[in-house]
């Protein structure tokens, strides 16, 4: 088997940085411990970038990309109740991925003008998303909902996907970073923006919802 050539160094900086970042919080994480942990001088690491807000950047630019594919998803093609409930999940594990920005975001953008800036139009993004999502599974009959109700509902979807990881670490702070914890999370978020939907659901989009519930959260 042909090996695979070794990643070069800014990459493991942005890799090790995300790893950092998400375990213990972005503010609580300097250059010098990056470079410590990576064993490598901090001439090093400021050779790849400049300051901990160039790191910052290259990773939300990472992040931006893999969700910008998502967020048109809902915008191309036909979607029923189902798909909701993917894409919901596909997002929240984005979402987690880069857990950090939604951690410390208030904190983050009053930081950082270039992210302040990039977040808010990945939030209109969303609140597109969303209003797509409605309306496409209206269109399916999966759901009863005027332009106006949309327009609330989208509105509170996206407040849920993007303050839910804030709530979860409230919850359980000590567990936020363990993967049994983390997949029950994602469920439970993806789960919680539904449920702002089941009120607008028809007879059979509610039967899904009620099968999901008893699948993934044991509830009726």
């Amino acid at each position: 088997m042909q090996r695979k050539p070794p990643r070069r160094t800014r990459e493991r900086i942005l890799d090790l940085s995300l790893r950092l970042f998400n375990d213990l919080g972005e503010p609580n994480v300097t250059t010098s411990a990056i470079a410590d942990e990576m064993n490598i001088s901090p001439g090093n690491l400021y050779y790849h970038f400049r300051n901990k807000e160039d790191i910052v950047d290259g990773l939300f630019e990472q992040f931006e990309r893999e969700i910008d594919t998502l967020l048109d998803a809902p915008l191309k093609r036909e979607i029923h109740f189902e798909d909701a409930w993917l894409f919901l999940h596909l997002l929240f594990e984005s979402i987690w991925k880069y857990r950090f920005v939604y951690r410390d975001l208030n904190d983050l953008l009053s930081r950082n003008r270039k992210l302040e800036m990039h977040f808010r139009t990945i939030v209109e993004r969303k609140t597109r998303a969303a209003q797509a999502l409605c309306t496409a599974m209206a269109a399916a009959g999966d759901l009863s909902a005027n332009a106006r109700e949309i327009e609330g509902l989208s509105t509170n979807m996206v407040v849920v996907t993007t303050y839910w990881l804030s709530f979860e670490y409230i919850r359980n702070a000590r567990r936020f970073n363990e993967p049994v914890y983390q997949s029950q999370a994602m469920a439970r978020g993806a789960f919680q923006v539904l449920s702002l939907v089941a009120p607008y659901l028809s007879e059979n989009g509610r039967a899904l919802f009620n099968k999901l519930a008893q699948e993934y959260l044991g509830q009726a």
